[in-house]
């Protein structure tokens, strides 16, 4: 499994000349490193003297980081997953008629699927991005700077996602679906860079 290998194995792999892993599987990296310092801040926080306020807070931002932090890391292998399913589909035959129609809605059914990975990965570091704040609102200020890093890290895999979303979007013939993924999309960026810098700002005057 993609997600058992060692740091270093992984940055090997997403160094060579091999298809996968690559930008899907590091955007979801992002996100899942984002919620994992959330999980940080919060077990730095729930039994810490001078928190008891806000314990149940941080019990609940506890178990979200840690379901983020596990669907993250299950969309590295996913997002393997669906670009083998892509090349397959089209290295599939168009010698005949029926070949070319074959191979041709395969591709097409394999984009679809190409599009809905990232843009669930997209979906859940937003979240890592929403839990951020919260723990830069109220966490231990002495890992403060992690909530910040947290926000960062989901930022990017946010950012890095809708890429894969957009150019998976870009090869796909039915325009109802390509509009309503890509507003999607739209929705989960809207307002983000505000957003972020406003966390960033909080956290720094923090420390």
């Amino acid at each position: 499994m993609i997600k058992d290998m060692t740091i270093q194995t992984f940055l090997d792999e997403l160094a060579s000349k091999a298809s996968t892993p690559g930008g899907g599987g590091g955007a979801a990296v992002n996100g899942a490193i984002g919620a994992a310092l959330i999980s940080m801040v919060a077990n730095f926080t729930i039994g810490k003297k001078g928190y008891e306020d806000v314990q149940d807070e941080f019990t609940n931002i506890l178990n979200e980081s840690e379901d983020l932090r596990s669907k993250l890391t299950d969309a590295i292998k996913d997002d393997v997953d669906v670009f083998t399913r892509v090349m397959t589909a089209y290295g599939m035959p168009k010698e005949t008629d029926e070949e070319k129609h074959l191979r041709t809605e395969s591709i097409q059914s394999a984009l679809k699927e190409a599009t809905e990975v990232p843009l669930t990965c997209a979906k859940l570091c937003r979240q890592v991005i929403d839990l951020s704040e919260s723990a830069a609102k109220k966490g231990n200020t002495n890992v403060i700077s992690d909530a910040g890093v947290a926000l960062l890290a989901g930022y990017a895999g946010l950012r890095s996602a809708a890429l894969n979303v957009y150019i998976n979007i870009g090869g796909i013939k039915d325009k109802e679906f390509a509009d309503d993924r890509r507003q999607q999309l739209e929705s989960l960026l809207d307002g983000l860079e505000v957003f972020k810098e406003d966390v960033y700002n909080l956290v720094k005057s923090k420390l």
